[in-house]
């Protein structure tokens, strides 16, 4: 776990001041009376992580967008007020809506004439067929079978009139021609009646088959034309439908009774994604109606601290003059996106479950610290007194008027405290920031093959990292003395930089040094650079 530590300032200020008390660092192993010291003890240590959330509920009631392609807001309600069931949230622009409603009406009216008429003529088809089977067929039939009867009956009276005609020829009283015409007479009936046959066969073999099915396939024809006309007059009233029900999506009222909220605008963003004259898309979440009785802090955890977290650590939520014990409730598998509004540091959010308690509202800022490990009756010193070499962790401790360095082991730490593990023993008095007045921890620390340097701001005391810390070798050709300079003065800035911007502000400089703050700050920006810094302390080195 890395740790900040606050060494080096009171030096700084000496340098600005021309005093250099702590500069001219000790080279015996007397100890001055004055070097600040810890005696080490032993307690509790809490180790935790602190981050700023923002509460909110873990069960929302969305109210989103339901206006197909999206609309523009004309009006929103104010986020936080308290409403009823069935009140007024959001109006949205309904002029384009309006204008495919009289569209769609046209089409749908067309749509039903059109289904109209196509049933008509699916009506008249069937007609046709019943017509035809008990009408025009019948009377067909039966005007050939009354054709049949009387050609029958021609024969019949043909055959007599010739078989007469036989007898009066047998007495000589009708010559060979009228005996010719009798029996033609005779035959055209016959061939009369066959014709009258002939054609009852054929209209119910072949006419009457032919006729239904072209009038079968005139009915089929109608019917699926009034198939497409349905289809067409369906699709026309759904879609009319549709842009009668995008209409009054277009006002969105309370489900339930509650406080409306906006939803949670990007971290980058100055307003929130609703407001009048904003576009919303469809299935957008405009507004939330938050179930204040399950209530939750979100956090962001850095990247370097989020490994140690565990489902149902407690944490301790500060939320204004309330103070709440919580659990981890959940920890997310991916990164919130990182960018310059964030610091380019990347976070992972976490999220904190609070019981039940009156007066709590979305939209809370809070202070939580989770705690990542508890330690009683543990051998505590001060981060202070630490200082990281290439032999690994030191401490310096004055016993019996002299100054004794020793080798340490640490085990967890928190920002003021670290855990010893071995090297120290209680009552053993430490030095405080050895770097300042030590020129042994200075020495120690500027070792070659020391990555850490004369004041490192964090300390890694992960058992690896002391080992890599023992073995590390520096690839450095430039000459000690100029390690030493560069070094100190960068290290001495990271020490006392405590928002990370690369500089030394006023306010970072302890109370009883600001006064020596422009002395130090020698183009009058309002802040030391290391360049500056690395200048007061050579010329301070000079003296």
């Amino acid at each position: 776990m890395w740790i900040k530590t606050a060494i080096g300032i009171t030096a700084l200020a000496a340098i600005a001041a021309g005093a250099m008390p702590f500069l001219q660092k000790q080279d015996s192993n007397t100890a001055d009376k004055s070097l600040m010291t810890y005696k080490v003890s032993r307690g509790d240590l809490s180790v935790t992580v602190t981050e700023n959330g923002m509460l909110e509920s873990s069960n929302n009631e969305e109210i989103k967008c339901m206006v197909k392609g999206g609309s523009t807001v004309l009006w929103v309600i104010e986020t936080g007020t308290i409403v009823e069931a069935g009140e007024e949230l959001v109006r949205m622009d309904t002029s384009l809506i309006e204008d495919n409603i009289t569209q769609q009406q046209i089409t749908y009216e067309r749509a039903v004439a059109n289904e109209i008429i196509a049933q008509s003529e699916v009506d008249v088809a069937k007609t046709n067929i019943e017509e035809y089977v008990n009408g025009t067929y019948l009377e067909e039939r039966n005007t050939i079978e009354k054709s049949i009867f009387d050609s029958e009956e021609m024969v019949k009276k043909r055959q007599l009139a010739f078989e007469s005609s036989l007898r009066l020829a047998s007495k000589g009283m009708f010559g060979s021609l009228q005996m010719e015409s009798e029996q033609y007479a005779v035959d055209s009936a016959r061939k009369d009646l066959e014709l009258q046959k002939s054609k009852l066969e054929t209209l119910d073999r072949y006419k009457k088959k032919k006729t239904l099915q072209q009038l079968q396939s005139a009915l089929n024809a109608a019917q699926a034309r009034l198939a497409a006309e349905k289809a067409s007059l369906k699709l026309a009233k759904d879609r009319l439908d549709r842009d009668k029900e995008q209409l009054t999506n277009c006002i969105i009222t309370a489900p339930a009774e509650g406080m409306v909220i906006f939803p949670s605008a990007a971290e980058w963003k100055e307003t929130p994604d609703i407001e009048e004259g904003a576009r919303v898309r469809e299935q957008q979440t405009l507004l939330m109606i938050p179930d204040t009785s399950k209530m939750q802090v979100k956090v962001g955890v850095h990247e370097s601290k989020v490994s140690r977290l565990k489902i149902g650590m407690t944490a301790q939520v500060a939320l204004q003059d309330l103070e709440l014990t919580g659990k981890v409730n959940e920890i997310a598998e991916v990164t919130r996106p990182a960018g310059w509004w964030t610091g380019n540091m990347v976070k992972y959010d976490t999220l904190i479950r609070l019981d039940p308690q009156p007066g709590l509202k979305p939209g809370m800022s809070a202070i939580v610290d989770i705690v990542l490990a508890s330690y009683s009756d543990v051998l505590k010193v001060p981060v202070a007194a630490i200082v990281e070499s290439a032999d690994g962790f030191l401490c310096w401790i004055r016993k019996d008027g002299q100054i004794e360095r020793r080798n340490v082991t640490l085990g967890d730490t928190n920002d003021e405290y670290t855990v010893v593990e071995s090297g120290l023993s209680e009552g053993d008095e430490v030095v405080l920031n050895p770097l300042a007045h030590l020129k042994q921890a200075e020495q120690e620390a500027l070792k070659p093959g020391n990555s850490s340097g004369a004041n490192n701001p964090s300390i890694d005391t992960s058992p690896k990292k002391q080992e890599q810390s023992a073995t590390k070798k520096s690839s450095s050709t430039d000459s000690t003395k100029k390690i030493k300079t560069e070094t100190e003065s960068q290290k001495l800035l990271k020490a006392g930089d405590k928002n990370g911007d690369g500089f030394l502000q006023k306010t970072e400089l302890p109370a009883k040094d600001q006064a020596n703050f422009s002395k130090i700050d020698a183009n009058k920006d309002n802040k030391i650079s290391n360049s500056e810094l690395s200048a007061a302390l050579k010329a301070a080195k000079g003296k």
